[in-house]
């Protein structure tokens, strides 16, 4: 299994910055993939952003431009940088980590950190 463990969320103001941080630890020699998720009251936990072993990226169409995803391969560490926020970026964000084990796909979850934009 893999632990993650997430900080960085926090309030402000529309149209300012936050960075969350994710750490991995445990069996992270399998992990090939790890992002964000988030999930607002009343909704569906849907991706913000990924980004694989080889540093492939993908973004929600609602964040490219604003968010940026990076790692830290050796710290086994994930971020997301966030900026020109808005309220509809209001929720809790959710440290994802994705395993493929013997052609079976695993997926770890941070305990989620909450983001709030105030307008």
């Amino acid at each position: 299994q893999v632990q993650l463990v997430e900080s960085g969320g926090g309030l402000v103001q529309t149209g300012g910055s936050l960075r969350l941080s994710c750490t991995a630890s445990g069996s992270t020699f399998s992990i090939y993939q790890m992002g964000w998720y988030r999930q607002a009251p009343g909704k569906q936990r849907d991706l913000v952003a990924a980004i694989t072993n080889g540093g492939t990226t993908k973004y929600a169409d609602s964040v490219k431009g604003r968010f940026s995803i990076s790692r830290d391969n050796d710290k086994n560490t994930v971020y997301l940088q966030m900026n020109s926020l808005k309220p509809d970026d209001t929720a809790v964000y959710y440290c994802n980590s994705r395993r493929f084990i013997s052609a079976t796909t695993y997926d770890d979850w941070g305990q989620g950190t909450q983001v709030t934009v105030s307008s």
